[in-house]
């Protein structure tokens, strides 16, 4: 099952029937997705499933639908064990951008990592998971698929947020630092502590 979020709200893709209850179920073979999406985001739908027998196939078949943009992030950590955040839009976020033509994904990720926070040497020490979620751009919607990747950086300097892409803050959080910001983040980056089970780290 893939965990998709429209307007901070779960998109559930999945090969299970399962009996409403606080939800919405769609066949994805026969739903407007779009429509979904603007429900979603005008607050009329809260959480939704679409369904879909053949897990393997799931994500292909949404992408048929709506449009795809990749991206790398980075969650990044200094020596002192600290993890770097930017704050835009009103949120804590992770830096993270899209990819570039001929780029490999991990030099994505640090690229993105060094211009919007100015943070450089840095190495990646692990793979994480995958993000999804939905925005629109121009009229139109399309799927953002994160690549995250878990790194080191031995940077002394201080931060500097990258202002032309509305970034106000980068900056080294601590632990109790970290579990604040996360009360207002996205549950994208949420989903990323919990399931890499960094918390136990920090």
């Amino acid at each position: 099952m893939y965990k998709v979020f429209v307007n901070d709200k779960p998109l559930f893709l999945t090969n299970e029937i399962q009996k409403e209850t606080d939800f919405q179920l769609f066949l994805l073979e026969s739903v407007d997705i779009e429509q979904v999406i603007i429900k979603m985001f005008q607050n009329k739908i809260q959480k939704a499933y679409l369904y879909y027998p053949d897990e393997k196939e799931i994500l292909k078949k949404v992408k048929e639908k709506i449009p795809v943009c990749k991206a790398g992030g980075g969650l990044v950590y200094n020596d002192q064990g600290d993890v770097l955040f930017i704050h835009r839009n009103g949120k804590w976020d992770l830096p993270k951008g899209g990819i570039e033509k001929g780029e490999e994904i991990e030099d994505t990720a640090m690229r993105e990592v060094e211009e919007e926070t100015g943070v450089s040497g840095l190495t990646i020490t692990k793979k994480l998971q995958k993000t999804y979620h939905i925005f629109r751009r121009n009229g139109k919607y399309k799927l953002k698929i994160t690549h995250w990747f878990e790194m080191k950086s031995n940077f002394e300097g201080t931060p500097f947020p990258q202002e032309k892409e509305g970034i106000e803050k980068a900056v080294w959080l601590n632990p109790v630092q970290v579990k604040e910001a996360l009360g207002h983040s996205y549950e994208n980056i949420k989903l990323l502590f919990e399931t890499e089970n960094i918390s136990a780290k920090i």
